[in-house]
């Protein structure tokens, strides 16, 4: 069965153990970070960091701020966008749920970069050879029976790893037996048809959201990867219209200039 974490934002304490667990298991070098205006950090998800705590304040009707904390790094969807539309197999949905990515397949196109709802994928700028780097769910772990290096940090288990179906009752349960703790929806049940990160908030996921940067709630419940397939299916009959068209205008610059050095021919003979 797919896996799946269940992520409950209100247990969740900001600490950002996370992403030192993160990049101590993926051993991604440490590098000097900003804060954001709302005092996250670092300031974005970048090639050297899969894994960001967003922090949001949030306005109460008697004047008081309350925190939210929202762990941010890619959903893993059920159907994903940038899978479908990587020309050449790098980017690869395994059974287990993670979306992992083959560094010896990329050809450097970014397409997952512009397909990806979430604004997930990052590119090496940096680099001479540069790759496309973002979270794959600890899939080493996950195949040998661990779980995520992050969930297995997570002081006040605000990170729960384990079957999908499973978390997504306990998901629900938790909304039932807490109705005024809990936002009563699970976010990454049907969002572009389901995601293996799912987000258990105390407040509505409009309010969270701020520059597309957390919860979107734009995107529909249509599984992203159909676009992508529509669109690469395209691709062909795209390269071919090119390609005759290119040849179509040779053909015209040829013939052309035939007819110029005819011409020229009949010009100097008379």
């Amino acid at each position: 069965m797919s896996k799946a974490m269940l992520i409950d934002t209100t247990r969740c304490i900001g600490c950002r153990g996370c992403q030192v667990a993160c990049k101590s298991w993926h051993n991604l070098p440490g590098e000097r970070t900003t804060f954001s205006e709302t005092w996250s950090n670092p300031r974005y998800m970048n090639s050297n960091n899969y894994t960001r705590i967003i922090f949001r304040e949030v306005a109460q009707p008697e004047g008081k701020l309350n925190w939210h904390f929202i762990k941010r790094q890619c959903m893993h969807c059920l159907d994903p966008a940038c899978e479908s539309v990587c020309p050449v197999g790098a980017l690869i949905k395994l059974k287990d749920g993670p979306v992992v990515y083959d560094d010896y397949r990329c050809i450097g196109c970014r397409y997952c970069m512009m397909a990806c709802p979430f604004q997930v994928p990052k590119f090496e700028w940096g680099k001479a050879v540069p790759l496309i780097r973002k979270c794959d769910f600890c899939a080493d772990r996950i195949e040998i029976g661990l779980a995520p290096s992050c969930s297995t940090t997570c002081p006040s288990q605000a990170l729960v790893f384990g079957d999908r179906g499973a978390l997504l009752k306990e998901a629900h349960r938790r909304i039932g037996a807490h109705p005024g703790k809990y936002y009563p929806e699970v976010y990454g049940e049907k969002i572009v048809g389901g995601t293996a990160q799912l987000y258990l908030t105390p407040v509505s996921f409009e309010v969270l959201e701020l520059d597309h940067r957390g919860f979107r709630t734009d995107l529909g419940n249509v599984p992203y990867g159909i676009y992508g397939r529509e669109w690469m299916s395209k691709v062909p009959w795209v390269a071919l219209g090119v390609g005759g068209l290119a040849v179509g205008l040779h053909y015209i610059n040829q013939r052309r200039a035939e007819v110029q050095d005819q011409k020229s021919q009949e010009g100097k003979e008379d």
